[in-house]
């Protein structure tokens, strides 16, 4: 019997001041793999500078003993006291989480409107991960230096060192990683150099220096490119034959754009080229921050494109019978840079590797479609050219489709009549929904994508088939109209087992955003784990996460129409709330409304934020190297009949950690 824990008072509460935060979790922060991400944010603070006009040169400096340097000759970070922490604000930026001055996005005379920096934890990263960091400060005709260490603690107060020109300007911060923070302590000297080089296109006013110390010398290189994106995009494809020349373009919203849902500033930069073979290059930017991962504002260029390129295959009789063109057609050989300024974009992480912003895809798509549609109207004999290959792309998918068809086909399938199964052939790029309710499936039928994302509702919750042996699977209807569906039989694991009659690439589990819905995927995860574990091993099986509540924001005037905002749980929704109180929206001039299952959102929010590949979030469903067995342990805990008492101890041991809403 578990014996029971001691009281929980208040006295068990930790409150994590300054940066211990980040020492106690670095990786919610940073990426621990290396000190990169840390460099990172300090050259996004000297670029910040450039982007806003201030700074013209900004150097970075490895040195031998695993330190590093970034110095701009920007306005400088201001030394003055801050008024209501009474220390200097340079010492306010280095040591105080949600700090800076990248907040007040609605004030048009703010320092920074459009600025890498976002979450005012930025440097602090840096700060908090490095056993020392010096700060040097020239501006007001004097040469300021404080100094950290130990992991962000103040070694040297704030000081003047000595007088400089009064129109010197800049900062040079260095710092030392601290090793027991990262998996390896040294800075990829690759990594960084092909992000200054980036920087330099985004920024052609600026020149970047790349200096590496080798026996006590420094080795530089420098990147300026005064064309911008051209002259670097021209570089990148020089060697890949592109089929026509390049589409460039940049629009932003001007200050007459009141009809628009954006605002004065924000807008998109671009490059797309086309080239039948090797490999292409895809680099996407937001406020000058890489976006590896891609995200909404690459979803945007990929709809304001594919669909110009269909209207002028229209438009010139161009189509092949038989063929309907995807995205994928348009996108497999394309390349493309892709640059975009937002005033309040949102990351996935403090990375920033990925942008959620579902905004983006509209700005993106209307930016570019129209421009890209004169383009193509006034360049007749390129945009046959673009035409050409995307269709010979479309043929080739097809015609692979087809011989997987014949291949897993040997007689007519028998598929569920609950099934609402979509119009593509082409498993490689379907989608099954699994929705319980009628409800639920009837709202998800009317949202879905009818060409490529199927629709199969369960009557009540799935059976809990842990302990059921697979030759009894098919008593349950529900269990068997799902195996049929998706064209495989349940199977073993480690068993020899066939997919190539899977009839969709995507199964994903979708289920209301409360406790009932938890459960439901509980149930549907353990017969996939149990009775499909090559579906999971294959990375078919996904979870989609519809949102819990729903934010209706007022409109802030010129440029900033009202809005509807959506977070999955209560913890995002205090996120989004403390966001709209930095933008000066007033407490309480917001509605909060809680969706008491998917059969209660309108088809547009339930396409917007959750079917939309462009838009929704998704989880998928994987087995870790190693951990298959721990895995299986749990599920049988959890779920076998005759361990409830092991459940039962479970929950009085980690009960208290659960985040459960109920209401």
């Amino acid at each position: 019997m578990a014996t029971k824990s001691r009281g929980y008072n208040a006295e068990d509460i930790e409150i994590l001041e300054d940066l211990t935060p980040i020492l106690h979790r670095p990786g919610m922060y940073t990426d621990p793999a290396n000190p990169n991400h840390a460099l990172v944010e300090a050259i996004d603070n000297s670029a910040d500078e450039g982007l806003a006009g201030f700074a013209r040169n900004i150097s970075v400096t490895l040195y031998e003993d695993g330190s590093a340097a970034v110095e701009d000759d920007g306005r400088g970070i201001p030394v003055d006291m801050h008024p209501k922490r009474k220390i200097p604000a340079v010492q306010v930026i280095f040591t105080t989480l949600h700090s800076g001055g990248k907040f007040r996005k609605t004030d048009k005379d703010a320092v920074y409107r459009i600025a890498g920096g976002l979450h005012g934890v930025g440097v602090c990263v840096t700060n908090a991960l490095a056993k020392r960091l010096e700060v040097d400060v020239k501006r007001d005709g004097a040469q300021y230096r404080l100094v950290f260490g130990d992991n962000g603690k103040v070694k040297e107060t704030l000081r003047r060192v000595g007088a400089v020109g009064a129109r010197e300007t800049g900062t040079r911060l260095r710092f030392w990683p601290d090793p027991n923070y990262f998996d390896s302590p040294k800075i990829v000297v690759a990594d960084v150099s092909a992000l200054l080089r980036a920087k330099a296109m985004l920024l052609p006013g600026v020149r970047f220096t790349l200096g590496i110390e080798k026996n006590g010398h420094l080795e530089k290189q420098t990147w300026h490119f005064p064309q911008g994106i051209r002259g670097y995009f021209s570089d990148a494809i020089a060697e890949r034959n592109p089929v026509a020349e390049t589409f460039f373009g940049e629009r932003y919203i001007d200050a007459q754009s009141e009809s628009d849902s954006f605002t004065e500033g924000e807008g998109v930069l671009w490059a797309v080229a086309w080239t039948p073979e090797g490999d292409v290059v895809a680099e996407s930017y937001v406020n000058m921050i890489p976006t590896r991962l891609g995200g909404t504002h690459v979803s945007g260029l990929r709809e304001g494109v594919f669909n110009a390129i269909r209207s002028f295959i229209e438009h010139h009789a161009m189509g092949q019978r038989g063929v309907k063109l995807v995205p994928d057609d348009v996108w497999s050989r394309t390349s493309y840079v892709l640059s975009v300024k937002m005033l309040d974009p949102q990351f996935k992480g403090q990375v920033k590797n990925e942008l959620i912003s579902r905004d983006a895809v509209k700005l993106v798509a209307q930016m570019v479609r129209d421009p890209f549609e004169l383009w193509l109207s006034r360049h007749v004999d390129e945009g046959k050219r673009i035409a050409e290959l995307v269709i010979r792309q479309a043929l080739i998918r097809t015609r692979a489709a087809q011989k997987v068809e014949r291949r897993k086909t040997s007689g007519v399938a028998v598929l569920p009549g609950k099934l609402t199964d979509c119009a593509s052939d082409d498993p490689e790029r379907n989608e099954l929904f699994i929705v319980e309710g009628d409800s639920a499936g009837g709202s998800a039928k009317q949202a879905r994508d009818k060409e490529f994302q199927a629709v199969l509702p369960l009557k009540g919750k799935p059976k809990n088939t842990w302990q059921d042996a697979q030759d009894t699977l098919y008593a349950n209807k529900e269990i068997e109209a799902i195996a049929l569906a998706i064209g495989v039989e349940p199977h073993q694991a480690g068993a020899a087992t066939d997919l190539s009659a899977l009839r969709y690439q995507r199964i994903v589990i979708l289920a209301d955003a409360d406790v009932d819905g938890s459960h439901i995927q509980v149930l549907l995860l353990t017969l996939f784990f149990r009775h499909f574990p090559k579906l999971i091993e294959g990375g078919h099986v996904f979870v989609a996460k519809p949102p819990l509540f729903r934010i209706d924001v007022p409109s802030l005037g010129k440029g900033k129409p009202a809005r509807k905002l959506y977070a999955l749980d209560k913890q995002e929704l205090e996120g989004i709330e403390e966001k709209l109180r930095d933008e000066g929206v007033g407490e309480g001039k917001w509605a909060v409304s809680r969706f008491k299952g998917l059969g209660e959102m309108s088809p547009e929010q339930l396409w917007e934020t959750t079917l939309n590949p462009d838009t929704r979030r998704m989880l998928p469903v994987r087995v870790e190297n190693g951990a298959l067995e721990q895995d299986r342990g749990i599920f049988d805990m959890m779920m076998s009949k005759e361990n409830a008492s092991l459940r039962r101890e479970w929950m009085e041991i980690y009960g208290n950690l659960v985040d459960a809403d109920i209401s």
